[in-house]
């Protein structure tokens, strides 16, 4: 409850000081929040589309906060994300298959392509205490680069050389009940297996032996040694399930949202996947709302930018401040802890409350 009601105050804090911006420059900010919300969900179509947009986020949420649950950090979400899709497109570019085969075996691929990535960084961890955070921002670049060599020399566009060939319809997630039910947008089956993750990964957390095991490993690995448990056993499990989240995510962003890569791009939703698992409080349904949010957040900035005198640095400033007050959210939560201690000291203090006719 708590961590729901800190999470509440961040994005709060956020979109007040949006506002407080919005006014500086001399907009509206109530009409700013309308046309941005308006942007997201004004009809099924633009709804479709935030679901779409929010769909990599779950993933890469979900694979932060992995990592952060058993004491990891993993910001090397955006390689696992390259390497992911890139992995899946090269099956749906290379192989022909029935559809239903095609895309499972595509997704099974990205999802061995990005815990393989994590791998690394996990046995590093594990076997020589090398620091996560530096090996995963180092796999991000190797993954960056590998994108820019493999897809030119071995997928290239038919027009363009900084683009991978276009997946074939039957090679997408897309599908058309779900496209005809959202009046043509973007949405997919990726939506379907961000649910599915969120369920397994809450299930693996909170009802399993070795979610247990991995969050007393991230508690303190020393008493979890102590205790007997296999700690870099955990440690190295630990970064390939968030990897292969991240892979998925991958798969979902360039198989689903979009039908190509493109090289010389490393995917922000890598790193927005951060503020996503600090916003849902590290817990799998409060990533999916957050995720959502985000969706909400990056859908209706270009409606609002069209419809008011907000210049698009506005809203992208916007986006930020509320990403910065989730990363602060720990300050947050100490200021409510105050908060709250105070408050039961007052009332410590004023000693029960006596009736007239008790005395």
């Amino acid at each position: 409850m708590r961590n729901t009601i800190v999470s509440l105050i961040s994005i709060i804090l956020g979109l007040v000081a949006g506002g407080i911006l919005m006014l500086f420059i001399g907009s509206n900010p109530i009409e700013g929040y309308s046309y941005l919300l308006q942007g997201a969900l004004k009809n099924i179509e633009r709804i479709g589309n935030t679901l779409a947009t929010a769909t990599p986020l779950i993933f890469t949420g979900l694979s932060v906060a992995f990592a952060f649950r058993t004491g990891l950090f993993n910001i090397g979400a955006s390689g696992q994300m390259l390497v992911g899709g890139l992995a899946a497109s090269a099956v749906g570019l290379t192989f022909d298959l029935s559809r239903p085969v095609l895309l499972l075996v595509m997704v099974l691929v990205g999802l061995i392509a990005g815990g393989l990535w994590a791998f690394v960084p996990g046995l590093l961890k594990a076997k020589f205490n090398v620091h996560e955070v530096v090996s995963t921002i180092m796999m991000n670049w190797i993954a960056y680069w590998t994108i820019y060599y493999v897809v030119p020399g071995y997928f290239k566009g038919e027009f363009l050389e900084t683009e991978s060939k276009k997946l074939a319809e039957s090679a997408t997630l897309r599908t058309p009940f779900l496209t005809d039910m959202f009046d043509g947008s973007y949405i997919n089956l990726g939506l379907f297996l961000a649910v599915i993750a969120v369920i397994i990964i809450a299930f693996i957390i909170d009802k399993t032996t070795l979610g247990f095991e991995l969050k007393a490993v991230g508690f303190n690995r020393f008493a979890a040694e102590y205790a007997g448990m296999k700690v870099n056993r955990n440690i190295i499990l630990s970064m390939l399930i968030s990897g292969a989240l991240a892979g998925v995510g991958g798969v979902a962003l360039y198989t689903g949202n979009a039908s190509s890569i493109q090289i010389g791009i490393l995917p922000a939703q890598g790193y927005d996947g951060i503020a996503v698992a600090l916003l849902g409080a590290n817990h799998p349904i409060g990533v999916f709302f957050a995720a959502v949010l985000f969706g909400i957040l990056y859908s209706g900035t270009g409606f609002m930018n069209a419809m008011t005198d907000i210049p698009p640095e506005l809203a992208n400033t916007i986006i930020a401040i509320i990403i910065y007050f989730a990363a602060t959210s720990v300050m947050i939560e100490r200021l409510l802890n105050k908060f709250m201690k105070r408050r039961s000291n007052r009332k410590d203090k004023s000693g029960p409350v006596v009736e007239k006719g008790d005395s």
